[in-house]
Protein backbone atom coordinates (compact mmCIF):
# COMPACT_ATOMS: atom_id res chain seq x y z
CA UNK A 1 0.00 0.00 0.00
CA UNK A 2 1.17 3.20 -0.92
CA UNK A 3 1.69 5.71 1.97
CA UNK A 4 0.41 8.77 -0.45
CA UNK A 5 -2.38 6.91 -1.17
CA UNK A 6 -3.88 6.95 2.40
CA UNK A 7 -3.55 10.56 2.08
CA UNK A 8 -6.28 10.80 -0.45
CA UNK A 9 -5.13 12.25 -4.42
CA UNK A 10 -7.23 14.93 -5.87
CA UNK A 11 -11.03 14.16 -5.44
CA UNK A 12 -10.53 11.58 -2.93
CA UNK A 13 -11.34 11.93 0.39
CA UNK A 14 -9.01 12.18 3.23
CA UNK A 15 -8.85 8.80 5.40
CA UNK A 16 -8.77 10.42 8.47
CA UNK A 17 -11.92 12.31 7.08
CA UNK A 18 -14.06 8.77 7.02
CA UNK A 19 -12.68 7.86 9.98
CA UNK A 20 -14.07 10.87 11.62
CA UNK A 21 -17.58 10.68 9.58
CA UNK A 22 -18.13 7.35 10.88
CA UNK A 23 -17.22 8.69 14.30
CA UNK A 24 -14.13 6.80 15.07
CA UNK A 25 -11.99 9.76 15.73
CA UNK A 26 -12.57 13.23 16.53
CA UNK A 27 -9.82 16.02 15.20
CA UNK A 28 -7.37 16.40 17.48
CA UNK A 29 -6.37 12.70 16.95
CA UNK A 30 -6.28 13.10 13.49
CA UNK A 31 -4.21 16.02 13.91
CA UNK A 32 -2.05 14.14 17.01
CA UNK A 33 -1.64 11.16 14.39
CA UNK A 34 -0.21 13.29 11.24
CA UNK A 35 2.04 14.59 13.87
CA UNK A 36 3.36 11.17 14.64
CA UNK A 37 3.77 10.05 10.87
CA UNK A 38 5.73 13.19 10.35
CA UNK A 39 8.15 11.83 12.72
CA UNK A 40 8.44 8.31 12.20
CA UNK A 41 7.27 7.99 8.79
CA UNK A 42 4.76 5.07 8.11
CA UNK A 43 0.94 4.92 7.01
CA UNK A 44 -1.31 7.38 8.50
CA UNK A 45 -3.79 4.52 9.08
CA UNK A 46 -1.30 2.39 11.36
CA UNK A 47 -0.15 5.75 12.85
CA UNK A 48 -3.97 5.83 14.33
CA UNK A 49 -4.01 2.06 15.16
CA UNK A 50 -0.53 1.97 17.05
CA UNK A 51 -2.16 5.12 18.65
CA UNK A 52 -4.96 2.95 20.30
CA UNK A 53 -7.67 5.23 18.21
CA UNK A 54 -8.78 2.82 15.98
CA UNK A 55 -8.68 -0.78 14.96
CA UNK A 56 -7.21 -1.95 11.82
CA UNK A 57 -10.70 -2.85 11.10
CA UNK A 58 -11.79 0.36 10.99
CA UNK A 59 -8.65 1.69 8.72
CA UNK A 60 -9.49 -1.05 6.43
CA UNK A 61 -13.23 -0.36 5.78
CA UNK A 62 -12.43 3.48 5.56
CA UNK A 63 -9.86 2.17 3.02
CA UNK A 64 -12.31 0.54 1.32
CA UNK A 65 -14.37 3.71 0.84
CA UNK A 66 -11.55 6.14 0.42
CA UNK A 67 -10.99 3.25 -2.95
CA UNK A 68 -14.88 2.99 -3.56
CA UNK A 69 -14.79 -0.96 -3.28
CA UNK A 70 -16.93 -2.66 -1.51
CA UNK A 71 -16.77 -3.35 2.01
CA UNK A 72 -18.16 -6.71 4.20
CA UNK A 73 -18.67 -7.52 7.69
CA UNK A 74 -17.63 -11.32 7.80
CA UNK A 75 -18.98 -11.70 10.88
CA UNK A 76 -22.69 -12.15 9.55
CA UNK A 77 -20.95 -14.28 6.22
CA UNK A 78 -21.03 -17.89 5.60
CA UNK A 79 -18.94 -18.47 2.17
CA UNK A 80 -20.42 -20.94 -0.24
CA UNK A 81 -18.61 -23.97 -0.85
CA UNK A 82 -18.42 -24.35 -4.44
CA UNK A 83 -16.55 -21.07 -3.91
CA UNK A 84 -13.82 -21.71 -1.44
CA UNK A 85 -13.08 -24.53 -3.52
CA UNK A 86 -12.35 -22.18 -6.46
CA UNK A 87 -8.74 -20.63 -4.26
CA UNK A 88 -6.16 -23.30 -2.57
CA UNK A 89 -6.12 -23.27 0.85
CA UNK A 90 -2.37 -22.66 1.22
CA UNK A 91 -2.44 -19.40 -1.28
CA UNK A 92 -5.83 -18.40 1.03
CA UNK A 93 -3.31 -18.60 4.06
CA UNK A 94 -0.30 -16.85 2.46
CA UNK A 95 -2.31 -13.63 0.84
CA UNK A 96 -4.58 -13.55 3.80
CA UNK A 97 -7.85 -13.48 1.85
CA UNK A 98 -11.14 -15.33 1.53
CA UNK A 99 -12.99 -16.06 -1.30
CA UNK A 100 -16.66 -14.73 -1.20
CA UNK A 101 -19.12 -15.49 -4.29
CA UNK A 102 -18.96 -15.37 -7.92
CA UNK A 103 -20.29 -12.23 -9.33
CA UNK A 104 -21.00 -12.06 -13.34
CA UNK A 105 -18.06 -14.58 -13.84
CA UNK A 106 -15.48 -12.41 -11.32
CA UNK A 107 -14.30 -13.69 -7.84
CA UNK A 108 -14.70 -11.90 -5.31
CA UNK A 109 -12.66 -12.00 -2.25
CA UNK A 110 -12.22 -10.72 0.82
CA UNK A 111 -8.95 -8.62 1.28
CA UNK A 112 -7.79 -6.39 3.95
CA UNK A 113 -5.87 -3.62 1.95
CA UNK A 114 -7.89 -2.78 -0.70
CA UNK A 115 -4.39 -0.98 -2.63
CA UNK A 116 -3.01 -4.46 -2.80
CA UNK A 117 -3.87 -5.22 -6.71
CA UNK A 118 -0.52 -7.21 -6.79
CA UNK A 119 -2.34 -10.17 -4.71
CA UNK A 120 -5.52 -10.26 -6.89
CA UNK A 121 -3.18 -10.25 -9.68
CA UNK A 122 -1.68 -13.51 -8.38
CA UNK A 123 -5.08 -15.09 -7.65
CA UNK A 124 -6.29 -14.58 -11.08
CA UNK A 125 -3.49 -16.46 -12.79
CA UNK A 126 -3.36 -19.42 -10.32
CA UNK A 127 -7.33 -19.99 -10.15
CA UNK A 128 -7.57 -18.60 -13.94
CA UNK A 129 -10.83 -16.04 -13.13
CA UNK A 130 -10.62 -12.93 -12.99
CA UNK A 131 -10.49 -11.41 -9.29
CA UNK A 132 -12.38 -8.69 -7.50
CA UNK A 133 -11.04 -7.49 -3.98
CA UNK A 134 -13.86 -6.83 -1.09
CA UNK A 135 -12.38 -5.06 1.91
CA UNK A 136 -13.28 -6.68 5.47
CA UNK A 137 -11.07 -7.18 8.66
CA UNK A 138 -7.76 -8.67 8.35
CA UNK A 139 -8.13 -10.31 11.45
CA UNK A 140 -11.97 -11.95 10.34
CA UNK A 141 -10.24 -12.96 7.48
CA UNK A 142 -7.36 -14.50 8.79
CA UNK A 143 -10.06 -16.45 11.66
CA UNK A 144 -12.29 -17.52 8.58
CA UNK A 145 -9.37 -18.73 6.34
CA UNK A 146 -8.34 -21.22 9.35
CA UNK A 147 -12.33 -22.07 9.72
CA UNK A 148 -12.60 -23.11 6.46
CA UNK A 149 -9.81 -24.48 5.33
CA UNK A 150 -8.05 -25.43 8.46
CA UNK A 151 -4.70 -24.86 9.77
CA UNK A 152 -1.63 -23.96 7.52
CA UNK A 153 0.02 -27.19 5.72
CA UNK A 154 3.40 -27.80 6.94
CA UNK A 155 6.43 -26.98 4.83
CA UNK A 156 7.26 -30.48 4.62
CA UNK A 157 3.68 -31.35 3.31
CA UNK A 158 4.24 -28.68 0.75
CA UNK A 159 7.24 -30.57 -0.33
CA UNK A 160 6.16 -33.48 -0.13
CA UNK A 161 2.97 -32.66 -2.58
CA UNK A 162 5.56 -30.82 -5.38
CA UNK A 163 8.20 -33.95 -5.32
CA UNK A 164 5.57 -35.79 -6.06
CA UNK A 165 4.40 -33.87 -8.72
CA UNK A 166 7.51 -32.42 -10.78
CA UNK A 167 9.31 -35.07 -12.18
CA UNK A 168 11.28 -33.40 -13.93
CA UNK A 169 10.59 -32.26 -17.96
CA UNK A 170 10.14 -28.81 -19.03
CA UNK A 171 11.46 -26.33 -16.35
CA UNK A 172 8.61 -23.55 -17.53
CA UNK A 173 6.02 -26.06 -17.23
CA UNK A 174 7.13 -27.07 -13.98
CA UNK A 175 7.72 -23.72 -12.59
CA UNK A 176 3.79 -22.73 -13.51
CA UNK A 177 2.69 -25.95 -11.96
CA UNK A 178 0.41 -25.40 -8.56
CA UNK A 179 2.17 -27.68 -6.32
CA UNK A 180 5.64 -25.72 -6.86
CA UNK A 181 3.67 -21.96 -6.96
CA UNK A 182 2.10 -24.01 -3.24
CA UNK A 183 5.76 -24.90 -2.23
CA UNK A 184 7.35 -21.15 -3.01
CA UNK A 185 4.26 -19.66 -1.33
CA UNK A 186 5.07 -21.93 1.78
CA UNK A 187 8.75 -20.93 2.31
CA UNK A 188 8.22 -17.26 1.79
CA UNK A 189 5.24 -17.51 4.26
CA UNK A 190 7.53 -19.20 6.59
CA UNK A 191 9.97 -16.65 5.94
CA UNK A 192 7.94 -13.72 6.92
CA UNK A 193 6.82 -15.08 10.13
CA UNK A 194 10.65 -16.44 11.36
CA UNK A 195 11.47 -12.59 10.54
CA UNK A 196 14.02 -13.76 8.42
CA UNK A 197 15.77 -10.97 6.31
CA UNK A 198 17.01 -13.39 3.34
CA UNK A 199 16.28 -16.83 2.06
CA UNK A 200 18.88 -18.26 0.29
CA UNK A 201 18.37 -20.96 -2.57
CA UNK A 202 21.39 -22.99 -3.00
CA UNK A 203 22.12 -25.78 -5.47
CA UNK A 204 24.63 -28.62 -5.04
CA UNK A 205 24.89 -32.06 -6.98
CA UNK A 206 23.20 -34.07 -4.52
CA UNK A 207 21.50 -31.76 -2.54
CA UNK A 208 19.04 -29.03 -2.64
CA UNK A 209 19.53 -26.83 0.42
CA UNK A 210 17.20 -23.89 1.52
CA UNK A 211 18.73 -21.33 4.45
CA UNK A 212 16.84 -18.45 6.10
CA UNK A 213 18.81 -15.83 7.62
CA UNK A 214 17.05 -14.72 10.98
CA UNK A 215 19.06 -11.89 13.58
CA UNK A 216 22.09 -12.21 11.09
CA UNK A 217 22.76 -16.19 11.19
CA UNK A 218 21.83 -18.51 9.15
CA UNK A 219 19.84 -21.47 9.67
CA UNK A 220 18.44 -24.47 7.52
CA UNK A 221 14.84 -25.57 7.03
CA UNK A 222 13.35 -28.99 5.27
CA UNK A 223 15.19 -29.49 2.26
CA UNK A 224 13.60 -30.03 -0.55
CA UNK A 225 14.57 -32.78 -3.11
CA UNK A 226 17.01 -31.71 -5.60
CA UNK A 227 15.11 -32.34 -8.74
CA UNK A 228 12.84 -29.34 -7.43
CA UNK A 229 15.78 -26.57 -7.52
CA UNK A 230 15.31 -25.96 -11.16
CA UNK A 231 11.50 -25.02 -11.07
CA UNK A 232 11.69 -23.48 -7.73
CA UNK A 233 14.15 -21.19 -8.96
CA UNK A 234 12.57 -21.08 -12.03
CA UNK A 235 9.39 -19.73 -10.54
CA UNK A 236 11.21 -17.14 -8.58
CA UNK A 237 12.44 -15.90 -11.81
CA UNK A 238 9.50 -15.87 -13.21
CA UNK A 239 8.10 -14.15 -10.50
CA UNK A 240 11.03 -11.20 -10.40
CA UNK A 241 10.34 -11.16 -14.52
CA UNK A 242 13.99 -12.29 -15.36
CA UNK A 243 14.86 -14.18 -18.62
CA UNK A 244 13.98 -17.86 -17.50
CA UNK A 245 16.44 -19.34 -19.91
CA UNK A 246 19.09 -17.16 -19.10
CA UNK A 247 21.54 -19.48 -16.77
CA UNK A 248 24.97 -18.72 -17.20
CA UNK A 249 24.83 -14.65 -16.36
CA UNK A 250 23.99 -13.29 -12.83
CA UNK A 251 20.31 -11.23 -13.06
CA UNK A 252 18.79 -9.23 -10.49
CA UNK A 253 15.15 -8.69 -10.10
CA UNK A 254 12.42 -7.66 -7.60
CA UNK A 255 9.26 -9.20 -6.37
CA UNK A 256 5.83 -7.04 -4.70
CA UNK A 257 4.05 -9.74 -3.22
CA UNK A 258 1.59 -9.89 -0.66
CA UNK A 259 2.19 -12.02 2.46
CA UNK A 260 -0.16 -12.05 5.53
CA UNK A 261 -2.05 -9.63 3.72
CA UNK A 262 0.34 -6.95 3.74
CA UNK A 263 3.04 -5.79 1.35
CA UNK A 264 6.32 -7.08 1.05
CA UNK A 265 9.31 -6.61 -1.46
CA UNK A 266 11.56 -9.14 -2.36
CA UNK A 267 14.97 -8.10 -3.98
CA UNK A 268 15.89 -11.54 -6.29
CA UNK A 269 19.78 -12.30 -7.35
CA UNK A 270 20.55 -15.39 -9.16
CA UNK A 271 23.95 -16.46 -9.64
CA UNK A 272 25.18 -19.48 -12.07
CA UNK A 273 26.95 -22.43 -10.44
CA UNK A 274 28.33 -25.84 -11.84
CA UNK A 275 25.10 -28.15 -10.56
CA UNK A 276 22.74 -25.13 -11.41
CA UNK A 277 21.56 -21.48 -10.44
CA UNK A 278 21.36 -20.44 -6.88
CA UNK A 279 19.25 -17.50 -5.37
CA UNK A 280 19.16 -15.28 -2.98
CA UNK A 281 15.78 -13.44 -1.88
CA UNK A 282 16.33 -10.79 0.08
CA UNK A 283 13.24 -9.74 2.56
CA UNK A 284 12.00 -6.26 2.95
CA UNK A 285 9.20 -6.09 5.18
CA UNK A 286 8.17 -2.56 6.24
CA UNK A 287 6.20 -3.60 8.87
CA UNK A 288 9.55 -5.33 10.62
CA UNK A 289 11.27 -1.94 10.61
CA UNK A 290 10.52 0.77 12.75
CA UNK A 291 12.51 3.61 11.44
CA UNK A 292 12.19 5.52 14.82
CA UNK A 293 14.90 6.80 16.67
CA UNK A 294 13.48 5.42 20.27
CA UNK A 295 13.52 1.98 18.26
CA UNK A 296 16.60 0.91 17.52
CA UNK A 297 18.53 0.44 21.18
CA UNK A 298 20.12 3.74 21.89
CA UNK A 299 21.44 4.87 25.26
CA UNK A 300 19.82 7.91 26.75
CA UNK A 301 22.93 10.20 25.89
CA UNK A 302 23.44 8.84 22.52
CA UNK A 303 19.74 8.94 21.71
CA UNK A 304 20.20 12.96 22.24
CA UNK A 305 23.19 12.89 20.18
CA UNK A 306 21.44 11.64 17.24
CA UNK A 307 18.52 13.68 17.27
CA UNK A 308 20.97 16.91 17.52
CA UNK A 309 22.86 15.57 14.95
CA UNK A 310 19.51 15.86 12.28
CA UNK A 311 18.71 19.43 13.45
CA UNK A 312 22.57 20.55 12.08
CA UNK A 313 21.87 23.53 9.60
CA UNK A 314 24.75 21.80 7.60
CA UNK A 315 27.68 19.82 7.94
CA UNK A 316 28.72 15.98 7.42
CA UNK A 317 27.00 12.87 9.48
CA UNK A 318 28.71 9.45 9.13
CA UNK A 319 27.30 6.06 9.63
CA UNK A 320 29.68 3.19 9.35
CA UNK A 321 29.99 -0.60 10.15
CA UNK A 322 30.28 -3.67 8.20
CA UNK A 323 27.08 -4.72 5.58
CA UNK A 324 23.99 -5.94 7.89
CA UNK A 325 25.02 -3.63 10.48
CA UNK A 326 21.80 -1.35 10.35
CA UNK A 327 23.21 1.61 8.69
CA UNK A 328 20.46 2.28 6.41
CA UNK A 329 17.71 1.82 8.82
CA UNK A 330 20.09 4.38 11.21
CA UNK A 331 19.84 6.88 8.99
CA UNK A 332 16.13 6.55 7.55
CA UNK A 333 15.51 6.75 11.67
CA UNK A 334 17.40 9.85 11.56
CA UNK A 335 15.86 12.03 8.22
CA UNK A 336 12.33 10.77 9.82
CA UNK A 337 12.68 12.68 12.62
CA UNK A 338 14.52 15.39 10.41
CA UNK A 339 11.24 15.29 8.30
CA UNK A 340 8.92 18.07 8.72
CA UNK A 341 7.24 20.51 6.71
CA UNK A 342 9.42 23.07 6.23
CA UNK A 343 12.61 20.93 5.10
CA UNK A 344 13.17 19.37 1.81
CA UNK A 345 15.09 16.13 1.85
CA UNK A 346 16.36 14.10 -0.61
CA UNK A 347 17.93 10.86 -0.84
CA UNK A 348 20.58 8.94 -3.66
CA UNK A 349 20.58 5.46 -2.75
CA UNK A 350 21.28 1.95 -4.38
CA UNK A 351 18.50 0.63 -4.63
CA UNK A 352 15.25 2.54 -3.34
CA UNK A 353 14.67 0.25 0.39
CA UNK A 354 11.98 1.81 1.95
CA UNK A 355 9.32 4.82 0.79
CA UNK A 356 9.44 7.85 3.00
CA UNK A 357 6.61 10.08 2.95
CA UNK A 358 7.62 13.51 2.48
CA UNK A 359 11.11 12.93 1.23
CA UNK A 360 12.52 12.98 -2.60
CA UNK A 361 14.04 9.09 -3.02
CA UNK A 362 16.64 8.73 -5.95
CA UNK A 363 17.36 5.25 -7.03
CA UNK A 364 21.34 4.63 -8.75
CA UNK A 365 21.10 3.13 -11.91
CA UNK A 366 25.33 3.00 -12.59
CA UNK A 367 23.96 1.05 -16.37
CA UNK A 368 23.01 4.18 -17.78
CA UNK A 369 25.21 6.85 -15.58
CA UNK A 370 22.86 7.16 -12.83
CA UNK A 371 25.82 7.07 -10.07
CA UNK A 372 25.79 8.69 -6.72
CA UNK A 373 28.21 11.60 -7.29
CA UNK A 374 26.06 12.41 -10.80
CA UNK A 375 23.21 12.48 -9.28
CA UNK A 376 24.36 14.14 -6.01
CA UNK A 377 25.24 17.42 -8.24
CA UNK A 378 21.85 17.29 -9.42
CA UNK A 379 20.43 17.34 -6.18
CA UNK A 380 21.93 20.76 -5.42
CA UNK A 381 20.20 22.10 -8.18
CA UNK A 382 17.25 21.00 -5.99
CA UNK A 383 17.60 22.94 -3.32
CA UNK A 384 17.49 20.40 -0.89
CA UNK A 385 18.25 21.44 2.90
CA UNK A 386 19.40 17.59 3.77
CA UNK A 387 20.90 14.78 1.49
CA UNK A 388 21.20 11.25 2.60
CA UNK A 389 23.93 9.34 0.33
CA UNK A 390 23.44 5.67 0.49
CA UNK A 391 26.98 5.14 0.61
CA UNK A 392 30.34 7.04 -0.47
CA UNK A 393 32.71 4.43 -1.95
CA UNK A 394 34.97 7.14 -3.75
CA UNK A 395 36.55 10.03 -3.75
CA UNK A 396 34.64 11.71 -6.67
CA UNK A 397 31.73 11.02 -4.10
CA UNK A 398 33.32 12.20 -1.17
CA UNK A 399 34.20 15.38 -2.87
CA UNK A 400 31.18 16.15 -3.57
CA UNK A 401 29.47 15.22 -0.38
CA UNK A 402 31.75 17.50 0.94
CA UNK A 403 30.76 20.14 -1.77
CA UNK A 404 27.24 19.93 -0.76
CA UNK A 405 28.37 20.66 3.18
CA UNK A 406 30.02 23.65 2.47
CA UNK A 407 27.29 25.17 0.11
CA UNK A 408 24.55 25.14 3.36
CA UNK A 409 23.20 21.38 3.45
CA UNK A 410 23.57 18.72 5.60
CA UNK A 411 24.68 15.50 4.27
CA UNK A 412 24.54 12.29 5.82
CA UNK A 413 25.54 9.31 4.19
CA UNK A 414 27.32 5.62 4.64
CA UNK A 415 30.70 4.67 4.37
CA UNK A 416 32.65 1.38 5.43
CA UNK A 417 35.04 1.37 7.96
CA UNK A 418 35.66 -0.44 11.06
CA UNK A 419 35.02 2.29 13.79
CA UNK A 420 34.12 6.29 13.90
CA UNK A 421 38.24 7.00 14.61
CA UNK A 422 39.11 5.51 11.13
CA UNK A 423 37.14 6.98 8.87
CA UNK A 424 38.88 10.25 8.96
CA UNK A 425 41.99 8.26 7.77
CA UNK A 426 39.40 6.26 4.98
CA UNK A 427 38.37 10.09 3.51
CA UNK A 428 42.23 11.23 3.56
CA UNK A 429 42.43 8.10 1.72
CA UNK A 430 39.89 8.69 -0.80
CA UNK A 431 41.56 12.02 -1.19
CA UNK A 432 39.95 14.65 1.25
CA UNK A 433 42.22 17.15 2.52
CA UNK A 434 42.64 17.25 6.16
CA UNK A 435 41.34 20.96 6.38
CA UNK A 436 38.28 19.97 4.22
CA UNK A 437 37.29 17.10 6.90
CA UNK A 438 37.67 19.29 9.93
CA UNK A 439 35.65 22.45 7.84
CA UNK A 440 32.93 19.62 7.14
CA UNK A 441 32.74 16.48 9.24
CA UNK A 442 30.58 16.95 12.21
CA UNK A 443 30.04 13.00 13.82
CA UNK A 444 30.22 9.59 13.18
CA UNK A 445 28.42 6.62 14.26
CA UNK A 446 30.10 3.54 13.78
CA UNK A 447 27.26 0.65 14.83
CA UNK A 448 26.96 -3.14 15.19
CA UNK A 449 23.42 -5.05 15.78
CA UNK A 450 24.23 -8.27 18.27
CA UNK A 451 21.30 -10.56 18.94
CA UNK A 452 19.22 -10.51 21.62
CA UNK A 453 18.53 -13.02 24.78
CA UNK A 454 15.50 -14.89 24.01
CA UNK A 455 13.07 -13.59 26.84
CA UNK A 456 11.45 -17.14 27.25
CA UNK A 457 14.33 -18.91 27.99
CA UNK A 458 16.83 -16.34 29.67
CA UNK A 459 18.69 -17.80 32.46
CA UNK A 460 21.32 -16.00 34.52
CA UNK A 461 24.72 -17.06 35.41
CA UNK A 462 27.91 -15.73 37.15
CA UNK A 463 31.12 -15.42 34.73
CA UNK A 464 33.84 -17.53 35.47
CA UNK A 465 37.73 -15.87 36.40
CA UNK A 466 38.75 -17.71 32.11
CA UNK A 467 35.73 -14.92 30.73
CA UNK A 468 36.65 -12.65 32.58
CA UNK A 469 40.49 -12.96 31.76
CA UNK A 470 39.41 -12.83 28.07
CA UNK A 471 37.18 -9.69 28.10
CA UNK A 472 40.87 -7.80 29.21
CA UNK A 473 40.16 -4.78 31.42
CA UNK A 474 36.86 -4.93 31.24
CA UNK A 475 36.87 -7.82 32.68
CA UNK A 476 38.09 -6.92 35.41
CA UNK A 477 35.41 -3.53 36.39
CA UNK A 478 32.64 -6.58 35.54
CA UNK A 479 33.88 -9.19 38.45
CA UNK A 480 30.73 -10.20 40.69
CA UNK A 481 28.38 -9.17 37.91
CA UNK A 482 25.62 -11.39 36.68
CA UNK A 483 25.61 -12.78 32.97
CA UNK A 484 22.75 -14.14 31.07
CA UNK A 485 22.36 -16.40 28.29
CA UNK A 486 19.45 -18.35 25.98
CA UNK A 487 18.78 -22.16 27.45
CA UNK A 488 17.09 -22.42 23.71
CA UNK A 489 13.74 -22.98 23.03
CA UNK A 490 11.00 -23.11 20.03
CA UNK A 491 10.51 -19.57 20.11
CA UNK A 492 14.14 -18.51 19.59
CA UNK A 493 14.39 -22.02 17.02
CA UNK A 494 16.30 -23.14 19.76
CA UNK A 495 19.14 -20.38 19.30
CA UNK A 496 19.14 -18.73 22.48
CA UNK A 497 18.65 -15.54 20.54
CA UNK A 498 16.18 -13.42 19.50
CA UNK A 499 15.86 -10.21 18.08
CA UNK A 500 18.17 -7.63 17.63
CA UNK A 501 19.45 -4.77 19.20
CA UNK A 502 22.12 -1.84 18.15
CA UNK A 503 25.54 -0.67 20.01
CA UNK A 504 27.07 2.97 18.39
CA UNK A 505 30.27 4.19 19.12
CA UNK A 506 29.07 7.92 18.39
CA UNK A 507 32.25 10.38 17.69
CA UNK A 508 30.91 14.00 17.34
CA UNK A 509 33.78 16.38 16.14
CA UNK A 510 34.53 19.30 18.36
CA UNK A 511 37.41 21.55 18.40
CA UNK A 512 40.05 19.46 20.44
CA UNK A 513 39.15 16.92 17.44
CA UNK A 514 39.28 19.41 14.92
CA UNK A 515 43.10 20.30 15.76
CA UNK A 516 44.01 16.73 15.75
CA UNK A 517 42.41 16.19 12.35
CA UNK A 518 44.16 18.86 10.86
CA UNK A 519 47.49 18.29 12.17
CA UNK A 520 47.58 15.04 10.04
CA UNK A 521 46.59 12.87 13.67
CA UNK A 522 47.24 9.38 12.61
CA UNK A 523 44.00 6.59 14.38
CA UNK A 524 45.45 6.73 17.08
CA UNK A 525 45.64 10.55 18.07
CA UNK A 526 41.52 10.76 16.91
CA UNK A 527 40.58 8.11 18.96
CA UNK A 528 42.49 9.35 21.85
CA UNK A 529 40.82 12.43 21.10
CA UNK A 530 37.67 11.63 20.78
CA UNK A 531 37.87 9.25 24.48
CA UNK A 532 38.74 12.73 26.28
CA UNK A 533 35.45 14.21 24.42
CA UNK A 534 33.61 11.30 25.79
CA UNK A 535 33.45 9.32 22.71
CA UNK A 536 32.39 5.43 24.12
CA UNK A 537 33.47 2.41 22.24
CA UNK A 538 31.66 0.19 20.52
CA UNK A 539 33.24 -2.89 23.41
CA UNK A 540 32.23 -0.24 25.88
CA UNK A 541 28.70 -0.02 24.70
CA UNK A 542 28.37 -4.11 24.10
CA UNK A 543 29.53 -4.43 27.76
CA UNK A 544 26.99 -1.84 28.68
CA UNK A 545 24.52 -4.30 26.80
CA UNK A 546 25.54 -7.46 28.25
CA UNK A 547 25.28 -5.91 32.07
CA UNK A 548 21.69 -5.18 31.09
CA UNK A 549 21.28 -8.30 30.43
CA UNK A 550 20.03 -7.55 26.71
CA UNK A 551 23.05 -9.79 25.12
CA UNK A 552 25.36 -12.45 25.72
CA UNK A 553 29.57 -11.68 25.93
CA UNK A 554 29.76 -14.08 22.98
CA UNK A 555 27.90 -11.91 21.02
CA UNK A 556 30.02 -8.85 22.26
CA UNK A 557 32.97 -10.40 21.43
CA UNK A 558 31.64 -11.65 18.32
CA UNK A 559 30.77 -7.96 16.67
CA UNK A 560 33.87 -6.05 18.40
CA UNK A 561 36.53 -8.45 17.83
CA UNK A 562 38.66 -9.28 21.18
Amino acid sequence: MSPGAEQGGEGRQLLGQILKARGVLREGQIQTALGEQRKGGGLIGQCMVNMGVCSQGDVAMALGEQAGMETVDLSTFTPDAEVLALVDGSACHTYGVLPLRLDAGQLVVAIADPLNTAVLEDLSFTTGTPVRGAVADGEAIKSLVTVHYGEERSLADAIAEAAAAVDGGDAESAAQSMPVVRLLNSILHRAIKDRASDVHFETFDDVFRIRYRVDGSLYEVEAPPPHLSLPLISRIKVMADLDITETRLPQDGRVELSIDGRQVDLRVATIPGPSGEGCVMRVLDRSAVSLDLAALGLQAEDDAHLRALTSLPHGIVLVTGPTGSGKTTTLYAMLSEANQPDVKIITVEDPVEYDIQGIVQVPINEEIGVTYSAVLRSILRQDPDKILVGEIRDGETAGTAVEASLTGHTVFATIHTNDAPSTVTRLVDMGIEPFLITATLEAVVAQRLVRTICADCRKSYSPDEDLLRELGSDGERLAGSTFYFGEGCASCHHTGYKGRTGIFEIMVIDDRLRRTIGAGGNIEDVRSAAQDAGMRSLRERGIDAVTQGLTTVEEVLRETGL
